[in-house]
Order: C-alpha cells, then structure tokens, then sequence
C-alpha cells in the first residue's frame, strides 16, 4: 500500500512538472506572436507602390536625348533613310571638260544617256535648265567675252542672246518663264526677257550666282556685300534683300528646296568644301557631306535628291545625295571633270 502511493506521488510530481513546462513554452510562443504583431509594420498607401528604379543612361538613350549630329556620307548599316531610294528622275545639265575646254553635257537624272551638247573651242559653262526641261541656258566666250547662250535638249537651236554688255554668268529661266537672272561681273544681278530683250540690273554690288525660288518669287544669290561673302535672298524685283548665312569660308552657287523653305549650299576652306543646308531664315544649319571637296549643290524637283560635284576620287564627278545625308550615290565615272550639275525635269 505504501509503495502504491509513493508510485502516485511521483506520477502526480511528474504531471505537475510536464503540465508546468508545456504552460510555460505556451505562454513563450503566445509572447512572441504578440511581439509579432505589435511590430510588424503597417501597410500605407506608399508601401503599396513600386519606387522607379535607379537607372545609369547609357549611350543609346543618350542618343536620342541629345542634338544628333549632323549627317554625312558615312552611313550606318542600320541608318533609316527619311527619303526613298526610288531611282532619281528628271534631267541634269552639267560642264565636262573635254580636251581642256568646258562643255555643255547632259544626262538623265541616274547617270546614263550621257551627251555632249557642244563642241565649242572656248569655254561653256554654268547651265541651268529651263523649267519645263526643254532649254539649257549657259555662258560661253565663244563669241570672245562671257555672254548668256541657249539650246535646245537635243543639241540644236543655238542662240546667242546678250551682246557686249559685260561677262556674264549662271543664268536661269524663272518658273514663269518670262524672266533670265544672270550675273554682270562686277556690277551685280540683271535680268532679261528669254529672248535677250530689255537687259536690265536688279543688283550693283557684287553678287553672284543667281537661282529663282521654286515659285519665282524671290532670288537666292552669293554675296560680299557684308564683308565676307554670304547667301543672301531677295525679292524678284530687287527689293527687301536678307542676309541668310553668317558664315566663314562660303562658296556660291546655291539651290531651293521644290517646297521654297531652305537652300542647299557649299562651303570650307580650299580643298575641303561640304554641302549644307539651311532654312531660308538663317535656322536649322545641317551638314551633308563631310570630305571629298564638295561643290555647286543643287535639288531635285521632287525633293528626293541634292546633286552636287565631288572631287573624292581624285577628280572631279556628279554625285547625289538624300538632303537626310543618306543614299550617297555617283553619278559620273570618266577622266574629266564632270561639274556644276543643275538638276531639271
């Protein structure tokens, strides 16, 4: 009987114990949950959302956050082409110097159908086309000094239109057709009817290369009328003259865009001449080409295409360009100098 109830004792002390030990880690895991909860932090409406991460910009979108540089003949393989690559259409008159003398050549638009159009034994150069493509007009002194010439597209018709006024040069045929712009060397900017009639000054300074805007209502032209020379714009009467570029080392010739907002122009240092453009308000300067003694721009009627001179491959040759400063394309491939390209339908 006294053994039984030490047995009892001893288990009632051990339940006692075990009861005691698990009340214990109960109340421990029922302190660490409130201690959870209370310090668990609460959710708020900026919690909820993702901060934007921290970026380092790299070169790409550099990019396109910065001025791009201006285009050049050095195209990259995934360049897009703003313009299309359709071929160029149209006529282009040129000078090609054959047995040391300037003459008049023309050809179509893509480079083939190449002729000589005159066999002069003086000097004939700076050709334009006239609006409707069936007219060249040029200078020559095969009478002796410089004066202004036509012909026709087929290389007949030859006229002789000034007499003795001075050396003139780069005429063209307005729109309209009624008027020629020509420079007087020395002594400015004239114009006259297509026959040659009632020769008359716009100009007295000295100005330069003369080319109609495609509406006829206002001239572009080269001038030293400020200090160094300058691409200048004017009304088709003479009037309300502008200054466009302010620029070092400018060249002369220029051409319109077919939409009469910029002009495309050549300039740099000897030997190192480029194309640019520019909007008829002095804004928007774009360098096309970059290299190779680049000269006499000039636009394509449907805006496509600026064909100009290039002296890359050692001499002289036509080339065309997209105004983007893609499609770099030559046109001529002959031991002559092919140059001064006007561009026509």
């Amino acid at each position: 009987m006294d053994s039984q109830n030490k047995l009892t004792s001893i288990f009632d002390k051990t339940l006692l114990v075990g009861l005691g030990c698990g009340v214990l880690v109960l109340c421990g895991i029922v302190a660490w949950f409130v201690y959870i909860v209370q310090n668990f932090p609460a959710p708020s409406s900026e919690s909820t959302q993702l901060a934007p991460p921290t970026q380092t910009p790299n070169s790409q979108i550099l990019q396109f956050l910065t001025p791009l540089p201006p285009p050049t003949e050095s195209l990259s393989p995934t360049s897009i082409p703003i313009f299309n690559d359709s071929p160029p259409t149209g006529k282009i008159v040129f000078a090609c110097y054959v047995k040391q003398i300037d003459q008049i050549c023309l050809m179509n638009a893509d480079g083939s159908g190449r002729e000589q159009l005159t066999d002069f034994t003086a000097t004939a150069f700076y050709p334009s086309l006239s609006p409707d493509g069936g007219t060249i007009y040029f200078s020559s002194k095969r009478s002796g000094g410089f004066e202004i010439y036509s012909i026709n597209v087929n290389g007949d018709g030859l006229q002789r239109l000034t007499r003795d006024i001075g050396s003139l040069y780069a005429p063209e045929l307005s729109p309209s057709g009624d008027l020629i712009v020509f420079a007087k060397s020395g002594d400015g900017l004239w114009v006259m009817k297509p026959d040659g009639d009632n020769p008359r000054p716009l100009t007295d300074r000295d100005d330069i290369d003369p080319t109609w805007s495609p509406d006829g209502s206002m001239i572009a032209f080269a001038s030293s009328r400020s200090g160094q020379r300058q691409l200048f714009v004017m009304n088709a009467d003479g009037s309300n003259i502008q200054q466009v570029t302010d620029l070092n080392n400018m060249g002369g010739r220029s051409t319109w865009s077919p939409d009469g907002t910029q002009l495309a122009f050549y300039r740099g240092p000897a030997g190192d001449h480029n194309i640019y453009i520019i909007n008829v308000d002095g804004t928007g300067l774009v360098q096309l080409t970059n290299g190779g003694d680049n000269l006499g721009p000039s636009w394509s009627p449907d805006g496509n295409w600026i064909a100009f001179t290039s002296f890359r491959d050692g001499n002289n040759e036509i080339y065309i360009i997209h105004p983007d400063g893609t499609g770099l394309t030559r046109l001529t491939s002959n031991t002559i100098s092919d140059w001064q390209p006007r561009w026509g339908n």
